[in-house]
């Protein structure tokens, strides 16, 4: 049963990380640092948002508009650590 839980908190640590990569990604590109011209920071970029457009989608609907700033990983970062709060505590 610790293997399991392992493997979920590991889990839940790559997509928090995924998370991290695309909003450092995403304010580079938007301070002009990385070009989408390049093809491997296009590549990287359109991969990021594939993965996580499916997990942002349900949360920008229920999140109303905020004038431009989007929320959207900030809620994924609660509800990352929130199953990993509950993950850990619920093991046995």
């Amino acid at each position: 049963m610790d293997s399991l839980r392992q493997i979920l908190l590991m889990a839940l640590d790559i997509a928090y990380f995924i998370v991290i990569a695309h909003v450092i990604m995403s304010f580079l590109i938007n301070f002009q640092v990385l070009n989408l011209r390049q093809p491997i920071v296009a590549q990287i970029w359109y991969g990021l948002n594939r993965l996580l457009e499916p997990i942002y989608a349900p949360i920008r609907r229920f999140l109303p508009p905020m004038g431009g700033i989007d929320f959207t990983p900030i809620v994924l970062f609660f509800a990352i650590q929130a199953l990993r709060i509950v993950v850990s505590n619920n093991v046995y």
